[in-house]
């Protein structure tokens, strides 16, 4: 018999995505996959020159539990950099990527009983992590106001009960910037009601003009005792793989991680650590500079192509490297019952039909949204979103004709 709070949640609906596409292809079916998180990228060379030489150093064993002395320092000069406070080592822990990170505030803040207020769509991990640790996951549908979450309803959707807000800017998986107004607002609510604000800014490195990424203790500097950053190295280094990644949090925050994360995973990835520090010592912005020529050029592309669909509204993707889309009117239109009806429908009949994945907006807590990656290349962007725009014609062309 497994524990019961195994029937709370599922594997992560973007890891099933995968799979399937994995599956198809090793089927061999032609598949584009635009299901990943990621950005298909080389190592940044300070990356890939820290790594062997801390390997040609011997380096394999344990460091502090929440990373090196040296990695934690140039962690608090970054944080201080791009909030315009002084963040100091003893308020950092390193992690095993951005979950773990997660996962450590879940476990660390979370009383049974405790509810989190999650922004819907979500990324699906957020009110999984609330669950394992006892907590109730409270979401707020944005859909309604362009993916950024009302006041108002943040505000109605309180209780006694209620411990924390995650803040996901830029989102997952909407491609949604937060802007000033809301995030200062957001700050302040958290202020007056006592609140912890889970402030992941995975994405922050790739936001699109004219939009702007804030960090919401700048906005609100009297929220940064209550105000947990979670970032890491998976998109702006292109090293999902490496599983690294950092929480910046007030000292007593991260002394209950050190506690935690030695009864789980330790420290994290000695080597990856080394390669990091060896990055953040002596590089510079142009490999992250390439990745978002990169994406600026996908984008660019997607959103061309993306303007055709005819049942669909084009996606904002105003940061990260995510298209959006909104399904509602597809199913909405007359006679479609031989085409897909929900974004399940869609994904399944995209990956049968097509060989195009994307991950189902129902992983995000979205019966109708569907996410689409552009962080592969070029070509098989385009690829992928022809075939999905000459689908999306035909399933409608289809209805039409049975009308």
């Amino acid at each position: 018999m497994l524990a019961q709070r195994m029937s709370l949640f599922q594997t992560s609906g973007t890891s099933a995505a995968r799979a399937a596409a994995k599956k198809a292809a090793e089927a061999g079916k032609t598949v584009v996959d635009l299901t990943a998180g990621e950005i298909l990228s080389d190592l940044a060379p300070t990356v890939r020159a820290g790594a062997i030489a801390a390997i040609e150093q011997g380096i394999n064993r344990y460091t502090d539990t929440t990373g090196l002395p040296e990695l934690r320092e140039a962690l608090a000069r970054k944080v201080s950099l791009e909030t315009g406070q002084t963040w100091e080592p003893d308020e950092i822990a390193v992690t095993a990527g951005a979950k773990q990170a997660l996962f450590n505030v879940a476990m660390v803040l979370l009383n049974p009983g405790d509810e989190v207020i999650i922004p819907a769509p979500y990324w699906t991990t957020f009110p999984a992590q609330v669950l394992v640790a006892g907590g109730k996951p409270v979401t707020v549908d944005t859909r309604a106001s362009g993916y950024v979450p009302s006041i108002a309803d943040i505000e109605r959707a309180l209780t006694p009960a209620t411990r924390a807000i995650v803040v996901n800017t830029p989102n997952n998986p909407t491609g949604a910037v937060y802007d000033k107004h809301t995030l200062t607002a957001l700050g302040e609510l958290a202020v007056a009601r006592d609140l912890w604000i889970i402030f992941d800014e995975c994405y922050r490195d790739f936001v699109h003009a004219p939009h702007i990424h804030h960090p919401i203790v700048s906005l609100v500097p009297e929220a940064r005792s209550r105000t947990l950053i979670v970032n890491a190295f998976s998109k702006s280094l292109a090293l999902t793989g490496w599983r690294i990644g950092y929480l910046a949090a007030p000292k007593p925050v991260i002394s209950a991680v050190k506690a935690i994360q030695s009864h789980t995973t330790s420290n994290p990835n000695a080597i990856a650590q080394h390669a990091v520090l060896a990055h953040l010592d002596g590089g510079d912005a142009s490999f992250l500079n390439g990745l978002r020529a990169l994406l600026e050029k996908n984008r660019r592309l997607g959103m061309d192509i993306l303007s055709r669909l005819k049942s669909v509204p084009p996606p904002s993707a105003q940061g990260g490297f995510y298209f959006y889309l909104d399904l509602s009117s597809l199913a909405d239109v007359d006679a479609m019952s031989a085409a897909p009806r929900t974004a399940d429908d869609v994904v399944n009949a995209l990956l049968a039909e097509t060989g195009v994945a994307g991950v189902s907006g129902s992983a995000f807590g979205d019966p109708m949204g569907l996410r689409l990656s552009y962080g592969i290349t070029h070509d098989k962007l385009a690829l992928g979103l022809e075939r999905l725009v000459g689908t999306f014609a035909s399933w409608t062309q289809a209805s039409r004709n049975v009308a």
